[in-house]
């Protein structure tokens, strides 16, 4: 007899989608979204089981929604988290990814400290955008060379 087990939930980071009305996003409505906002924070959370601080910092990204108010707010499906790791290159979860008019801004991983959330902030949101950290490698032209004669 097969055992049917409910997926692990994460009430927590549910409560950003079901009660605060945060968008989730998935490969179908990321574009649309980070475009559609100048200033967008994408809550990357891994599984909160792996990554128990992803939970801390649900509690924390309300707060710093509260300070930051030009910030909208997503969190980002489990099923698109992985390529989207990969676009903007961050190595360890849970990570808060800024972008400006859905072009990259900075990053900032794991649980902080308030003060360090509200510098790192700050100085993000000063930059110019960039290109995202993990898409493509820059193509170097390399001089040809000239053939023995």
């Amino acid at each position: 007899m097969t055992q049917h087990t409910e997926p692990k939930r994460f009430p927590l980071i549910e409560r950003l989608t079901d009660e605060l009305g945060y968008a989730k996003l998935t490969a179908d409505n990321f574009k649309a979204f980070v475009t559609s906002n100048e200033y967008s924070v994408l809550f990357f959370t891994e599984s909160p089981q792996r990554f128990p601080e992803s939970n801390d910092v649900a509690v924390i990204l309300p707060e710093l929604i509260k300070a930051f108010p030009q910030l909208t707010p997503a969190v980002i499906d489990a099923s698109a988290e992985k390529a989207l790791q990969g676009r903007y290159n961050f190595h360890v979860w849970p990570a808060l990814v800024l972008l400006k008019d859905g072009r990259y801004l900075g990053a900032i991983t794991k649980v902080q400290d308030w003060a360090v959330y509200h510098a790192e902030i700050n100085r993000i949101l000063a930059l110019e955008p960039s290109r995202d950290p993990g898409l493509g490698i820059p193509v170097m032209s390399q001089a040809p060379t000239s053939g023995c004669s």
